[in-house]
């Protein structure tokens, strides 16, 4: 029962901030100049390549979210944490556009991404667009938050961008060259980092001390490892049907996720079976055969367990920060929110 209602609350939170947040991710696109005012439209799923009227199904808005859980949580008022939270949304799809970029992915969101319809050019201006517009959003801000806000979101792009390059710089290096530490540096860094500032802007925004904002930026970082434990494990073993890619998707591409890092470093005999099929090109039985010898040598358990083993963490950084369980029950819910998918 604690599962279903904590779900329950999470789903009726991503609502609620979807109601109150949408509204200024349209204002923000409805005022760029007009051929990037339409590219912003179709990546945010409002409208088709063509310029009609489209459903695509909206963001889920977790980053926005926990901006007013954790102001709510500090005893802070949520409404009053709008501008950050859009902030924070507006960031999260910067961070889409360039990740397709650097990617060259074609499908999101079951449509064809910006790349794929308008080009690279036009996915990395709108995003520089978007982010001037979500670094604008706080300093334009009368909060007196607001500076120490937008100082901290701006240190987050450089860490995001920072944490990306470093993911790059792995996955051109041979896998006996990349170490676990390695890669979970870059994950909290690629991941961890904005659900950490969105945390943290919440604590700001509520008039939280420096000891609390740290806590909270802890929370969000290791929520946001358990998080991208979770999505390296929906990348080999995901449902095609939730993922928009085939099954293996990551070990097709010879990404060097985290269950693969720990499944090769073992020193076992399905390590060194997994070392060669990564040495060769990944065709669907070897696909098969890779996931295979990743659950054998251990990767899979591995990242169940430390996904586990992070959240934990993360709620010991919560109670630092916000010691009534009661206060804290929309951070948690989002919490499992994020970590209990399985596709």
């Amino acid at each position: 029962m604690p599962d279903a209602m904590e779900g329950r609350e999470a789903v009726e939170l991503l609502a609620r901030t979807r109601a109150v947040v949408t509204p200024h991710l349209r204002a923000t696109v409805e005022s760029l100049p007009g051929s990037l005012r339409r590219v912003a439209r179709y990546h945010f799923g409002w409208e088709s390549a063509d310029g009609s009227p489209a459903g695509a199904p909206e963001a889920r808005a977790i980053r926005p979210a926990l901006v007013f859980a954790a102001a709510h949580a500090l005893g802070g008022r949520p409404e009053a944490a709008v501008r950050p939270a859009a902030a924070v949304e507006l960031v999260h799809h910067v961070t889409l556009l360039r990740d397709d970029v650097v990617d060259e992915d074609v499908p999101r969101h079951h449509r064809p991404t910006v790349r794929a319809v308008f080009g690279a050019p036009d996915a990395i201006l709108v995003g520089d667009a978007l982010l001037a517009h979500a670094l604008r959003v706080i300093a334009d801000d009368g909060h007196p938050a607001a500076g120490a806000a937008s100082a901290r979101l701006a240190a987050c792009v450089i860490e995001l961008c920072a944490g990306r390059q470093a993911d790059r710089a792995v996955e051109h290096r041979a896998p006996q060259d990349v170490s676990l530490d390695d890669c979970l540096a870059t994950a909290t860094a690629r991941t961890g980092a904005l659900l950490g500032c969105a945390c943290a802007l919440g604590a700001l925004y509520a008039g939280a001390g420096e000891e609390e904002v740290a806590a909270m930026d802890a929370f969000g970082r290791e929520a946001g490892l358990a998080f991208q434990l979770i999505d390296d494990l929906i990348g080999i073993w995901g449902d095609p049907g939730h993922t928009e890619k085939p099954a293996g998707a990551d070990l097709a591409a010879h990404k060097k996720s985290l269950p693969v890092v720990a499944a090769l470093g073992t020193g076992t005999p399905a390590a060194a079976e997994l070392a060669a099929l990564y040495a060769g090109p990944m065709e669907p039985d070897a696909v098969r055969e890779a996931a295979d010898a990743v659950e054998r040598a251990g990767g899979r358990d591995w990242a169940q367990l430390h996904a586990a083993d992070r959240m934990a963490r993360a709620v010991d950084h919560l109670a630092r920060a916000v010691p009534d369980p009661a206060a804290a029950g929309e951070l948690l819910a989002l919490a499992e929110c994020v970590t209990r998918r399985t596709g």
